[in-house]
């Protein structure tokens, strides 16, 4: 399994005042992701990193500079629906 971490130049801390979550975590990326849309669902590429949000997080695959948006399951498992081009546009969209 591999260690949570956080986004280069990022603390916790501000990403819990960018968000207005005060519980929001690093999680785990080593879980399955999907993109969701009106024509189905894809797996999308291996999260480099994972963040939680309630029931909510943020993903960026490592191959990708885009966030996504999307639902964190009991099991792990995220369904992602949005895009945004930077972290700190997508911590807004929450």
């Amino acid at each position: 399994m591999a260690d949570a971490r956080l986004p280069s130049g990022w603390t916790l801390q501000q990403i819990r005042d960018a968000s207005g979550d005060r519980e929001a975590v690093a999680l785990d990326p080593e879980r399955p992701v999907r993109w969701v849309s009106v024509d189905g669902a894809v797996a999308m590429p291996r999260p480099e990193l994972v963040l939680g949000f309630h029931g909510l997080c943020l993903v960026k695959p490592a191959d990708d500079e885009d966030w996504y948006m999307g639902s964190l399951y009991d099991d792990g498992s995220i369904d992602c629906w949005e895009a945004y081009g930077d972290l700190h546009e997508a911590l807004r969209g929450l």
